[in-house]
């Protein structure tokens, strides 16, 4: 019997796992941390061997095949032995993908990738589609094949899920953008990350479709400099009059997918901003490509409501507005989000720095923030590139003291923006946890 080793028992690890079992092989999952009590239950109850806490070596190195936590580094000792064994590792979507026929619409980027997941997921399901939302996001990807039986899924997959994709196929993929992010994960190569997020399209055919951002640079430099044969869709804010693609034209959005087209204009859409455009034309051109009615379209793009933690608006408190972005982890979110903002900000910001460049935020910065707040264990970088633009800078250590000094510089009209550029676990367990004490602390003002 195949013996197959879960590292991670987290969403991922444990889905990965139960969909081994249920697949009839030998299963043993390592964590060294503490497993979640509701991710051990479901160990339990399925009879899957576990431990946590540790990792055993003799155990792990008895596997045939390693499915590896994305979380987890390629560089750290344990991987670098199983590398050196030539016991292949592997990622929970290429694993799940084994177990499936069906077709699978990937979403991957620097930024984007979730609310352009989401609002894929949202058309099609409107449309009455029978469809799953997997991957980085929500119930993972092998544990809905083990329980589910979806037409259609929509992943949403970051490098670090790609990095162990080698066999996996996407029917249709998006590629949002491609901005530096994880370099510390990359030998801090930004061609490194870029190859990692073309992995998407490594096993494509002429029959599958790539939607891709035409206005990204790299991503247009990088499609010159292959040969592929994969339809290729491009999206533009730039360029007009696509005879297949979509572009904007007269504040209206415009579709063209052969001799299909839709149209509907920018102020009818539910989300607002430049790059909430980009993410509405690359799922409507999903819409258009599964034949889904232009109304049905038109109605999920107007009605849709975007994810916690991304420009969330959480209160007014004596005139002041507090927006909840702590889903910007890279320079890039955070640049779509204080150029979306036209009044004064108090700008929260940091964390942990994953190898970023600042410096295309100093225009903003210099135009719109009047106080920087920061967020984190080590702010010297912050400090140092900031400093010469803002003079009020001040560091903090936790949610509740950012928000109090935050308040105390803010005037009315003005913006409290969280919006870090940077991971979260320095102080926090994730994104999720950093946006949601924000939130209970401006609840407490």
């Amino acid at each position: 019997m195949k013996r197959i080793v879960v590292l991670g028992g987290g969403e991922s690890g444990t889905g990965a796992a139960l969909l081994a079992v249920k697949q009839g092989f030998e299963v043993f999952l390592s964590d060294k941390n503490s497993l979640n009590e509701r991710y051990k239950k479901v160990l339990i109850n399925h009879e899957i061997k576990f431990e946590e806490g540790q990792h055993t070596l003799s155990e792990i190195l008895k596997a045939d095949e390693v499915i590896k936590s994305p979380g987890i580094p390629d560089t750290i000792p344990l991987i670098k032995t199983l590398a050196e064994k030539s016991i292949p590792i592997i990622s929970e979507l290429e694993f799940a993908a084994r177990f499936t026929k069906a077709k699978l619409i990937c979403v991957t980027g620097s930024n984007g990738k979730t609310t352009t997941s989401l609002l894929t997921y949202h058309i099609l399901k409107n449309a009455g589609l029978n469809v799953g939302l997997a991957g980085n996001i929500g119930k993972s990807f092998a544990w809905q094949i083990a329980e589910n039986c979806f037409d259609v899924y929509v992943l949403e997959v970051s490098s670090f899920q790609l990095d162990g994709m080698f066999e996996f196929k996407a029917d249709i993929a998006i590629l949002t953008n491609i901005t530096q992010d994880h370099l510390d994960r990359y030998e801090n190569s930004f061609e490194n990350y870029v190859q990692s997020k073309f992995r998407m399209i490594q096993n494509m055919t002429s029959s599958d479709y790539l939607i891709y951002n035409a206005d990204d640079c790299v991503i247009e430099q990088e499609l010159a400099r292959r040969n592929t044969n994969i339809g290729l869709i491009p999206f533009s804010l730039k360029n007009t009059a696509f005879e297949l693609g979509a572009f904007v034209e007269n504040e209206k959005m415009n579709i063209h997918i052969f001799k299909d087209k839709f149209t509907m204009t920018l102020k009818e859409m539910a989300l607002q901003g430049k790059h909430n455009i980009y993410n509405s034309m690359a799922a409507g051109v999903v819409g258009k490509l599964q034949n889904i009615r232009n109304n049905s379209i038109k109605e999920s793009l107007a009605e849709f409501q975007n994810v916690n933690h991304r420009m969330q608006y959480v209160a007014t408190i004596g005139g002041v507005d507090y927006i909840n972005d702590s889903k910007a982890t890279n320079v890039n979110s955070t640049y779509f989000a204080l150029d979306s903002i036209r009044k004064p900000i108090i700008w929260i910001v940091g964390g942990k720095d994953k190898g970023n460049d600042y410096s295309s935020l100093d225009g903003l910065v210099k135009d719109r923030v009047k106080a920087i707040v920061c967020l984190g264990l080590d702010n010297k970088k912050l400090i140092e590139h900031f400093s010469k633009f803002v003079p009020s800078i001040i560091q903090t250590y936790n949610a509740a003291e950012a928000v109090e000094e935050a308040q105390k510089m803010a005037d009315m009209g003005d913006v409290v923006l969280l919006s870090p550029a940077c991971a979260s676990f320095d102080l926090f367990e994730d994104y999720e946890d950093r946006g949601n004490k924000f939130i209970e602390a401006v609840n407490q003002l």
